[in-house]
């Protein structure tokens, strides 16, 4: 269990919480969004946090996740995916605040693994994970206990993804299991098959649908294989032999991002770009991936499009943040980036880190005053770390 433990802290003001304007669904495809986010309130937000910065020097590290938007991004000292930049303030143990543009689970992350002697903050405490949420600490102990009934809680091994709270990756490393992300999700499943017979099976959390794409597009199990566990149900809505069966229980989580990009998306798509390379998250469904030309994680589609020749054409199943910067990016390199909705635009939790939230957090820095601070308390700690560490043991 974690809590935000600040120190010497004034209420949030109401304005901080505010986020942009609706989204228009009638809109044309593309990388722009006529509900796009609002300007910063204070023309003079951006001079207030090259100040900020400035005046603390060393002492503070700042952490950008991809689907930050622009304003944000710009003061970030390293950009990434959430593992990724909770390492590098692991590396970093001189910076004595990390203040993480991301959402709570990646504060979390960076909490667990950097040093006693820093400390993490989140600009806004409201910047969670719907997908991150749908699984709880009680949730998960009830399918354990639903998985004992069943007998077959002892030939099974839990496998978190990354966008999992303390909590969860806390009861992954209790039961022998291992945290993985987009990028190695397979090699977790291949070392969790690997703990026992021929009867292991795995429980994948929170996100189902990049662990059924794992499961059957990169390891060549069915989708006979898979059962959802729905925590809304009694027993999961899963009878014992369909849990004796399985040999993927996935819990009925999603990205509330991902998740909405469809087959007609994919279709409509093609039809109005000829010659459009689709390329989209593992976090999407099913069906997405299986139309799509390529799967990857942030990181593969950034270096995908990196390495694509000039003139091609690109649509890409992800943040819009992101895919814009990317557009904007590669148009002089003449690659056409297109989002592949045109419904979905921000991932509204992460979008809570703006300007003005990531100015209040440094200036009160600046005043001494350390403010939304992610601590970890130290059982949930212990044991989280060791589900992290036995990914990065992963062969």
């Amino acid at each position: 269990m974690t809590t935000a433990q600040p120190l010497d802290v004034q209420p949030t003001p109401l304005a901080l919480l505010l986020l942009g304007r609706e989204a228009d669904p009638k809109s044309e495809r593309g990388v722009e969004c006529p509900g796009d986010l609002p300007a910063p309130s204070a023309p003079d937000l951006v001079e207030r946090a090259r100040a900020a910065k400035e005046a603390l020097g060393d002492k503070v590290f700042v952490l950008g996740h991809h689907y930050q938007r622009d304003e944000v991004i710009q003061f970030a000292d390293v950009t990434g995916d959430s593992f990724k930049l909770a390492r590098e303030a692991a590396a970093r143990p001189g910076s004595e605040y990390i203040v993480f543009c991301g959402v709570h689970f990646m504060a979390e992350s960076a909490d667990i693994l950097t040093a006693d002697s820093q400390q993490v903050v989140l600009p806004d405490l409201a910047a969670g994970c719907s997908m991150a949420d749908m699984a709880t600490a009680e949730q998960v102990a009830e399918c354990w206990d639903v998985l004992t009934d069943a007998g077959v809680a002892g030939s099974t091994v839990p496998v978190s993804y990354m966008n999992s709270s303390a909590d969860i990756k806390a009861f992954t490393g209790r039961h022998g299991g291992t945290i993985c992300t987009s990028s190695n999700a397979k090699r977790a499943l291949d070392w969790a098959f690997g703990q026992g017979g021929p009867d292991t099976r795995v429980l994948f959390l929170p996100d189902q649908h990049l662990g059924r794409n794992t499961a059957v597009r990169d390891m060549g199990l069915s989708l006979d294989d898979c059962v959802v566990y729905n925590p809304h149900k009694p027993g999961g809505g899963l009878t014992a032999e369909e849990l004796r069966a399985a040999k993927m229980i996935l819990w009925r989580g999603h990205c509330s991002v991902h998740g909405r990009f469809s087959l007609e998306s994919v279709r409509d798509v093609r039809e109005r770009i000829p010659g459009v390379n689709v390329l989209v998250h593992p976090e999407c469904k099913h069906e997405v991936v299986s139309a799509a030309d390529q799967v990857g994680s942030t990181e593969h589609i950034i270096r995908t499009l990196e390495n694509a020749p000039a003139g091609s054409k690109w649509a890409i199943g992800t943040e819009l943040n992101l895919v814009r910067r990317l557009a904007n990016r590669f148009a002089a390199e003449d690659k056409e980036v297109v989002f592949l909705d045109k419904t979905v635009c921000f991932c509204s939790t992460m979008n809570r880190i703006d300007l003005p939230h990531l100015v209040w957090a440094l200036e009160s820095l600046v005043d001494g005053k350390v403010v939304n601070r992610i601590q970890v308390e130290p059982e949930t700690e212990k044991y989280a770390k060791l589900a992290l560490e036995r990914m990065l043991a992963l062969p």
